[in-house]
């Protein structure tokens, strides 16, 4: 079903990555940038993430062996330095993810260009490199990112869907690959339940939220494809989510050929493969449009 699989080291059969975008209380300050600060419910849900969360999921990672990725605004890594240090200190991959979750859409322009490289330069300073992959707050690429993306040399990005496997994405400028995200493996549609920022989704229980995460991954495993999780600390994170999480890492680690592995690790393979002539990808010229396609008057 998969007409250009990929090859996976070891005879795996699926690529797998679970992606955590530790966007903590960002949120609710970008959203109500006057009174933010005062609105102490929605901080609570969100610092909930690098204080509790975070812990709880770097514990079950170690204990199974696993490195994976998490996606973290820049204010985000400086307010939480520990819960930044200890994801280090496993060998998990940090990306970039914006500097307070500002929406590319609605910063474009010269202060979409200041917000992404204020961030940059505060991931080398406090993580002592510049990441290599990039999640776009709300998944709201512009062609501006994209473009700053290739000027500043990274790898990846991982907020678009133009397809089920990852993919390359080239302009005139240079190329960048895509870790292609879909909302059926976000967390934000079973679980989120936020007014101040205007998502009212009618919150499900662990087992049936994660269930329509676990056929994604059944049907990325039948065809040798690539599943991805994209998932939010103060969410899956939670006590009773994370323990149904935990059982069916457990059980797929057990009984299936899958390689669990940072994004940057994943993409890095891809390239490579394509690099050397052992895998041809699929490309997608950029940009789509120059102007707008709706006719007016």
């Amino acid at each position: 079903m998969i007409r250009n699989p990929i090859p996976w080291p070891n005879g795996a059969r699926c690529a797998c990555a679970i992606t955590f975008d530790m966007d903590a209380d960002s949120l609710i300050h970008i959203s109500r940038p006057k009174d933010g600060h005062n609105r102490l419910y929605p901080i609570t849900m969100g610092r909930y993430g690098p204080t509790v969360a975070i812990p709880r999921i770097l514990d079950t990672y170690r204990r199974l062996g696993l490195q994976q990725s998490f996606f973290i605004p820049a204010w985000c890594i400086e307010q939480y330095p520990a819960a930044v240090d200890a994801i280090l200190k496993d060998g998990h991959e940090i990306g970039h993810h914006g500097l307070i979750h500002e929406d590319p859409i609605e910063t474009r322009g010269t202060k979409q260009q200041r917000a992404f490289e204020q961030a940059l330069a505060i991931h080398k300073k406090r993580i002592g490199k510049s990441p290599r992959g990039y999640r776009a707050p709300v998944y709201n690429v512009t062609q501006q990112v994209i473009e700053l993306l290739i000027k500043h040399r990274f790898l990846y990005d991982s907020s678009l869907m133009a397809d089920d496997i990852p993919y390359k994405m080239k302009t005139r400028k240079g190329e960048v690959w895509e870790a292609p995200v879909h909302w059926g493996t976000d967390d934000w549609p079973p679980f989120a339940h936020y007014a101040e920022i205007g998502y009212m989704m009618p919150v499900k229980a662990p087992s049936d939220g994660l269930q329509a995460f676990w056929e994604e991954f059944e049907a990325q495993y039948e065809a040798g494809g690539f599943w991805m999780g994209i998932w939010h600390p103060f969410l899956t994170g939670r006590l009773a989510r994370w323990r149904q999480v935990e059982k069916w890492l457990e059980q797929t680690l057990k009984t299936k050929k899958v390689w669990f592995a940072p994004l940057e690790d994943i993409i890095s393979h891809v390239k490579t493969l394509a690099d050397n002539g052992q895998y041809t990808p699929r490309t997608e010229m950029l940009p789509y449009y120059t102007r707008s396609q709706v006719k007016r008057g």
